[in-house]
């Protein structure tokens, strides 16, 4: 997975040293209630969506793209379900990065749009659509944590996004 530009040039000042970064998740549901994974080429594990914002890219939009870029499903982002920080991330070369997470409810923009899902770069290694009482069982801990936040949220839309109190 390539390292973004801006990434690469604070690495270029900073070294491995922790870089505090946005990132944006989502839970993207079809028509039939089924849930959007993809299988991480890094640890082969099934997941939702995420990513990093670029520079000024706001998170809904930003959100959209790496769907996009990653599923080939285009969406329409509904709303924030969760505002969480993740544990620290060592990478293989030693870089250190930890992530605030903005994870949204997404829905695909058709049914059209919800059949073109498949492997659209190098980040996964399969795109499926599953249901939600049927999901693999090497499912991310942080995705398990990102579904529960929005199926809580859509179980009562009036008490908002999830964040730690």
């Amino acid at each position: 997975m390539p390292i973004p530009e801006f990434v690469a040039a604070l690495r270029s000042h900073v070294g491995t040293d922790l870089l505090w970064m946005p990132g944006v998740s989502g839970v993207v549901i079809d028509d039939d209630g089924r849930l959007l994974l993809g299988q991480r080429a890094d640890t082969g594990q099934w997941a939702i969506v995420s990513g990093i914002l670029e520079p000024g890219e706001d998170p809904a939009v930003g959100l959209a793209r790496e769907v996009l870029e990653e599923t080939g499903v285009s969406v329409r982002v509904d709303a924030l379900t969760g505002v969480t920080v993740t544990p620290v991330v060592e990478y293989p070369n030693g870089d250190r990065s930890q992530y605030l997470d903005l994870c949204f409810l997404c829905r695909p923009v058709s049914p059209t749009a919800a059949a073109a899902a498949h492997v659209a770069d190098d980040e996964s290694l399969a795109v499926a659509w599953f249901a939600p009482d049927d999901l693999p069982a090497d499912l991310a801990a942080s995705t398990s944590e990102r579904l529960g936040h929005t199926l809580g949220y859509l179980a009562d839309p009036t008490a908002g996004p999830f964040f730690a109190r």
